[in-house]
């Protein structure tokens, strides 16, 4: 199906052809300093990664939330950005944002695992910076240490590792991460960062940033699978001369609150610590998400849910996939931290695969109140078929500046037309109450020329 058949307008099109300018009506006078905010307008802006086109498309957020006609795609072969586009280089694998040269404006930090360089191991990293007129402020790319086994930019964060009051560049690779000791361009050198806790052939996937044990310092988690397949999660502390030599094994195996496939952070109970939530999409029968409160220099224990919980919209079915995906922000404005989770395998009805995503509210920092969305709920444009994968990306962030985080989801299996697999976004709007359909927005690949079968626009919601 189509979700909408919105031509892209002729300044989406003269875009398409210098790549990094945009006309920004009501633009603020100075930055406004806000997490994500690439023009400094004073909103948080939505960055969608399709690495199997190699591309980012940023949708600049509003009053009115975000849309096609407010947006640009970026890729290697737009003017200005270092590389060229390459079919393995999965560009928008991962992307990051952080104000890297200090102006004010958030920056485009995109990580493209499979990008090949001449005598190196694969993988890089692309900062595009932002500015007032959108990206024009250049660019530049960071390749691949020698000494890894590659797939280097699998994961990167923007924060302070040394606590020396300015945050810098943390990257993994396959088998080890790093960090840049400088804060931007000018500091090309890699620091190895400790790893010999790591076992033996891991292949991390995935790293998750918060205050969990200190409230004044931030601490890690990376996440992947063991070479044996069973999942492995850690978290190490930062800091001054740590750099991962306290590791702290959290779960691995078959342990069901390990996770090789999605971790975020959070305060879900307003203690001023960070809270993780992982999710596992093979736990039980059809996958769970747990929950590991932050502390004073310690965890609480795990506390899992899946959808046979109280409170947890559907029910613990085979192949639901639920905890593929999740998100964490505060969608009634409460002050705690929501969770949303995805669950790309859900069937709906009798379609299998269609997908959807759940929303626990939290109480005090638990979870028993819970919606359900798909392409069947009421006010979601779309519908539900099969092999959609509604779900399978899910980001929580106030776009809009109504104090209320809302929703951004990808379906990457998402038809349009005769075209399957091309992908596409909703978002649906935080509320007092939980999330709303009414003013929901929809876009797909083919709004912004991503028109490939198979290319899976909303593979990452940033």
């Amino acid at each position: 199906m189509r979700v909408r058949n919105l031509a892209v307008t002729a300044t989406v099109a003269a875009l398409a052809a210098t790549g990094l300018t945009l006309p920004l009506a009501g633009s603020a006078s100075a930055a406004s300093t806000l997490k994500d905010d690439f023009n400094g307008d004073g909103y948080r802006d939505l960055a969608v990664g399709t690495p199997g086109a190699n591309s980012v498309t940023v949708t600049y957020g509003s009053a009115s939330g975000v849309s096609e006609s407010r947006a640009v795609t970026l890729t290697q072969d737009t003017a200005g950005v270092p590389g060229v586009t390459e079919p393995e280089d999965e560009f928008g694998e991962n992307v990051t944002t952080g104000d890297v040269n200090s102006d004010g404006y958030a920056d485009l930090i995109i990580g493209a695992p499979g990008e090949q360089v001449t005598g190196k191991p694969s993988g890089s990293v692309t900062v595009i910076k932002g500015g007032k007129n959108g990206f024009t402020g250049g660019s530049y790319v960071v390749h691949s240490p020698s000494n890894t086994a590659g797939r280097f930019g699998e994961a990167t964060a923007w924060t302070d590792l040394d606590y020396d009051g300015s945050p810098q560049l943390a990257v993994i690779s396959g088998d080890n991460w790093w960090f840049y000791s400088g804060s931007g361009e000018n500091d090309s050198h890699p620091v190895g960062l400790e790893v010999d806790f790591l076992p033996e052939g891991v292949r991390l996937d995935g790293m998750v940033t918060g205050n969990f044990k200190y409230k004044t310092g931030v601490g890690f988690v990376l996440f992947g699978e063991r070479a044996d397949g069973g999942a492995y999660t850690a978290h190490m502390d930062g800091g001054v001369g740590d750099y991962g030599y306290e590791a702290e094994l959290l779960a691995e195996g078959d342990d069901p609150t390990a996770t090789r496939d999605a971790a975020t952070a959070g305060d879900v109970d307003g203690d001023g610590y960070a809270d993780l939530i992982t999710g596992n999409s093979r736990a039980g029968n059809g996958g769970s998400i747990t929950v590991r409160r932050g502390g004073d220099d310690k965890f609480g224990a795990p506390v899992t849910y899946d959808q046979d919980s109280a409170g947890v919209p559907g029910a613990d079915e085979a192949d639901d996939a639920f905890g593929s995906a999740v998100a964490a922000g505060d969608v009634t404005g409460d002050g705690l931290a929501d969770l949303a989770i995805g669950a790309p395998g859900e069937a709906v009805g009798t379609v299998a695969d269609t997908g959807s995503v759940t929303l626990l509210k939290s109480t005090a920092g638990t979870f028993t109140s819970g919606q359900a969305w798909h392409q069947e709920s009421a006010g979601v444009p779309g519908i539900a078929e099969k092999g959609d994968h509604f779900g399978a990306s899910v980001r929580l962030k106030d776009i809009n500046k109504n104090g209320r985080a809302d929703l951004s989801t990808g379906a990457t299996g998402e038809a349009i037309g005769d075209t399957s697999g091309v992908g596409a976004v909703w978002v649906l709007r935080g509320t007092p109450t939980g999330l709303t359909s009414q003013y929901a927005a929809s876009f797909n690949g083919t709004d912004f020329g991503i028109d490939a079968a198979g290319a899976g626009f909303g593979h990452t919601v940033r």
